[in-house]
């Protein structure tokens, strides 16, 4: 029988059971032996989390051969502008990769404003602007949105998983 968790992954957490000598683990917050991550969050990212003791659940969510779309919302530094915009769109060399096109938009405030606050809190400069931009992928390698964000110009101040397929 097929069991998921979902959990809202806070900032500074590791998405592992095991202890870390720096950050506080799944652990802290879930007792459920026999669970596991189906993908992972980067320890200075948060939300959207999906754990299972289904191994074939695991690998559908988490494999990038399924394609599984999942949606962030990017805290990102500057101003929206079309050129930059339009990279992420069209998909982005990293070096090692080049991203697949991306799926972006930029919500409404009143949409961010829903987000709960980032401890520790995100470092605003009152004179540099910020903006927040949804971005859906189908992949999800290492850091992918946050690598994304900063070749197009825009270092990313937090990143926040909404959804996942």
């Amino acid at each position: 029988m097929e069991h998921l968790i979902v959990f809202n992954k806070p900032c500074g957490v590791i998405c592992q059971f095991s202890a870390h000598e720096k950050h506080r683990s799944l652990k802290d917050f879930i007792d459920a032996p026999g669970f596991y991550p189906a993908g992972r969050l980067d320890t200075d990212s948060e939300g959207l989390l999906l754990l299972t003791n289904d191994g074939r659940l695991q690998a559908r969510i988490a494999e990038p051969r399924f394609k599984l779309e999942k949606t962030y919302w990017a805290q990102l530094e500057g101003s929206p502008d079309e050129a930059k915009l339009d990279l992420l769109q069209r998909g982005v060399d990293l070096g090692d990769f080049v991203t697949r096109s991306a799926q972006i938009r930029l919500p409404e405030k009143s949409e961010t404003d829903r987000l709960w606050p980032r401890v520790p809190p995100v470092r605003v400069r009152k004179t540099v602007p910020d903006f927040w931009l949804e971005i859906r992928i189908s992949e999800g390698k290492n850091r992918q949105v946050r690598r994304m964000a900063a070749k197009a110009g825009y270092p990313c101040l937090r990143l926040v998983r909404v959804a996942a397929g």
